[in-house]
């Protein structure tokens, strides 16, 4: 059996004079919960509906379980697809929306029978099991919507958005069971949505697409921690990002950024390691996490010196924004109560942690290899 439920290669899809899809190629591997990332119009949905065999690209293959599916309908495909608009049968009981595909499909009654009842028990719809399905809560359709799509056993199950649509006292909870039933039932699962967050909490990986086009691929932490591009540091993050774009220069072989009329300080950040001898004198995009700005109060070595504007509380966390003259920073920090707005505070980026860009192509020069 192939290790590889999905081969997406060389798609392209256009409407018109549109290109929706351009050149995407990835693989979802058996077993992976995989998230195509984005904003809206960017291509993922798009994507999906290729693969589910709703749209019919104008190049590229698809394959699934190992056999190529391209130019076969969506019925010859073995694939299940959600949507995020409870696409139930409310007429029909819980128990006859979740046998319905199993009826499609002639299997015989006694294994209907008990395909049902174990998907009820996993996905906690036994109560409900005799109840019409348009009398349920939005999360409990969505549900049945899942339970529906997941009893065929599908090589691939397709989600489209799927908790768009449900409250967000509950979106939570919902994304930690979804992750409970993949890891449960083995199921490989792809998954389109604009929620970087939900993204995160439930992928293996991640594509992060872009005007057609998948960026980067990786792991959660890799495209968090990682970015390889500017376009995936800004959409990545809560706060996001700081970006500043300004001048590398080198003094006593330590680096800074000259951007307008602020100096910043890279120290430590290691120039010998990188191609980043290469790019000092030119403009640059220096990108740095919220969270990995260190403060004090205090000037200290390799600490810049700017002026707090704002103090907000988020949770267990305080959002400082400082101003260095024309520029603004967001940091971060555990509670505390020595700072105030007006005062001057003095910061220090974790070198570690430091991303250099390059302008013209918005690439990650940190992570180019030598």
């Amino acid at each position: 059996m192939t290790e590889t439920s999905l081969i997406v290669e060389n798609l392209r899809k256009t409407f018109r004079t549109t290109v929706a899809v351009e050149d995407v190629t990835f693989e979802v591997r058996r077993g992976e919960f995989f998230s195509l990332l984005g904003p809206s119009g960017c291509g993922k949905t798009t994507t999906l509906r290729c693969i589910a065999g709703l749209e019919k690209p104008d190049k590229g293959r698809i394959i699934i379980g190992g056999k190529d599916v391209t130019n076969l309908p969506p019925q010859m495909r073995n694939v299940g697809l959600v949507f995020q608009e409870y696409a139930v049968f409310p007429h029909m009981t819980v128990y006859e929306n979740i046998a319905f595909g199993l009826e499609v499909k002639k299997f015989p009654k006694g294994e209907i029978h008990k395909r049902v009842l174990r998907m009820a028990e996993l996905l906690n719809l036994e109560e409900y099991l005799n109840i019409r399905a348009g009398r349920l809560a939005q999360a409990l359709m969505q549900r049945v919507a899942l339970a529906r799509s997941i009893v065929v056993e599908p090589e691939i199950l397709l989600l489209d958005e799927p908790l768009t649509l449900v409250d967000a006292k509950i979106k939570e909870l919902m994304r930690r069971e979804l992750r409970r039933y993949q890891k449960e039932l083995g199921i490989t699962i792809l998954h389109v949505t604009h929620d970087q967050l939900e993204a995160m909490m439930v992928s293996d990986r991640i594509g992060v697409m872009c005007q057609g086009k998948i960026l980067q691929i990786g792991t959660p932490i890799e495209i968090y921690d990682k970015p390889d591009s500017i376009f995936v540091a800004r959409f990545i993050g809560s706060p996001t990002m700081n970006l500043i774009e300004g001048r590398l220069e080198q003094h006593n072989d330590e680096l800074f950024l000259d951007a307008d009329d602020a100096r910043i300080p890279l120290y430590g950040v290691p120039s010998e390691k990188s191609k980043l001898n290469s790019y000092i004198g030119k403009i640059v995009v220096l990108g740095v996490r919220p969270e990995d700005i260190e403060i004090s109060t205090q000037p200290m070595k390799g600490y810049f010196t700017g002026k707090i504007a704002l103090i907000e509380s988020i949770g267990n966390k305080l959002e400082i924004i400082v101003e260095l003259n024309s520029i603004t920073l967001y940091a971060l920090s555990p509670p505390r109560t020595d700072l105030k707005v007006g005062q001057s505070i003095h910061l220090k980026l974790r070198p570690m942690k430091v991303h250099i860009f390059d302008k013209t192509t918005e690439k990650n020069i940190m992570l180019e290899e030598v």
